[in-house]
C-alpha cells in the first residue's frame, strides 16, 4: 500500500495582527485533538509560533534557518511540543538571515519543498507559518505547499492585503507550483457587535464562497492570552470560546482535506 503524504498546508497572510500565528498553533493543536500526526514550521523571523508553543531556544538549537542553509535536515531541527502533542521546526531572527542567503541562489525557491521531502510520510499534516511579507521566506512556503490558508480580519485594509496575495499565489501557480490552491480562508478576531466586521464578511462570502470556512473565530481575550503561558487556547482555556471556534476549525479543516485528496491518518 503507498504510503500516505502529508498535506503541506503554508498560513499566509501579508498583513500583520490578523492571528495568522494564532491560527496555525491551535490549528496544530486541534488537529492533534483529532489524532492528526502535525509538524509546524516557524517560518516566521519574529519566531512567535517558537515562543507561543512554549520553546526557549539555545545557542545549540538548530531552526529552520539552518534547514534553509543546509547545515541541517528538517528531521534534525524537530523538537516535540509534549504538552500539544504536535512537532515543531523552531524560528527565530536568524531566518532574515537564511532570506538573505536564498537571495543568492537560482533555485532559491526550492529548497523547502527539497527539504520537507523526506519528512512527508512521517505527519498527516504540515504547517507552516508564514512572515507577514510576501518575501523570498513565503515564496518557499508557497513553492511546497499544497495549499495555503489565509487567516483574515474582518476589517477596512484587509481585502486589499488579501489581493496582493492572491495575485502572488496566481504567479506561482503559473510557474513553481501549478498544484497549488487556495485551501480557504478564515475570519479571525471576529467582533460581532462591530458592524463594519458584517460588511466584511459579506463581501468574503460573496467573492469567495465555499473557500470562507464556515468556523469564525471570535475576539477573544483567552485566545490572546495563552502565547504568553506556552500554550495553545485549547490547553490554556478548553471551554473558552476561542478554543471552541479552533476546535471547530480543526474539524471542519480535516472534512474538507479528507474530502479533497484522502489525505489523514488512515487507519
Amino acid at each position: 500500500m503507498k504510503q500516505q503524504q502529508a498535506k503541506i498546508v503554508a498560513v499566509a497572510n501579508q498583513k500583520g495582527g490578523v492571528g495568522k500565528t494564532t491560527t496555525a498553533l491551535n490549528l496544530a493543536a486541534g488537529l492533534v485533538e483529532l489524532d492528526q500526526r502535525v509538524l509546524l514550521l516557524d517560518m516566521d523571523p519574529q519566531g512567535n509560533a517558537t515562543t507561543g508553543s512554549g520553546i526557549e531556544l539555545g545557542e545549540d538549537d538548530w531552526t529552520l534557518y539552518h534547514v534553509l542553509v543546509g547545515e541541517c535536515s528538517v528531521a534534525d531541527a524537530v523538537i516535540e511540543v509534549d504538552e500539544m502533542g504536535f512537532s515543531l521546526v523552531p524560528g527565530n531572527g536568524d531566518l532574515t538571515a537564511a532570506e538573505v542567503a536564498l537571495m543568492a541562489r537560482d533555485d532559491r525557491a526550492e529548497v523547502l519543498k527539497r527539504a520537507l521531502t523526506a519528512q512527508q510520510a512521517q505527519f498527516d499534516h504540515i504547517l507552516i507559518d508564514c512572515p507577514p511579507a510576501l518575501n523570498v521566506l513565503t515564496l518557499n512556503a508557497l513553492t511546497a505547499a499544497h495549499g495555503v490558508l489565509i487567516p483574515m480580519q474582518c476589517e477596512y485594509y484587509a481585502m486589499e492585503g488579501l489581493s496582493a496575495l492572491l495575485d502572488t499565489v496566481r504567479q506561482i501557480q503559473g510557474s513553481v507550483n501549478p498544484g497549488l490552491e487556495v485551501e480557504g480562508l478564515v475570519r479571525t478576531m471576529y467582533d460581532v457587535r462591530n458592524n463594519l466586521s458584517g460588511e466584511v464578511s459579506n463581501q468574503l462570502q460573496a467573492h469567495f464562497g465555499e473557500k470562507l470556512f464556515t468556523t469564525v473565530v471570535p475576539r477573544n481575550v483567552r485566545v490572546a492570552e495563552a502565547p504568553s503561558f506556552g500554550q495553545s487556547v485549547l490547553q490554556y482555556d478548553p471551554l473558552s470560546r476561542g478554543a471552541v471556534a479552533y476546535k471547530g476549525l480543526a474539524g471542519e479543516y480535516l472534512r474538507r482535506t479528507k474530502g479533497a485528496s484522502g489525505n489523514g491518518r488512515s487507519a
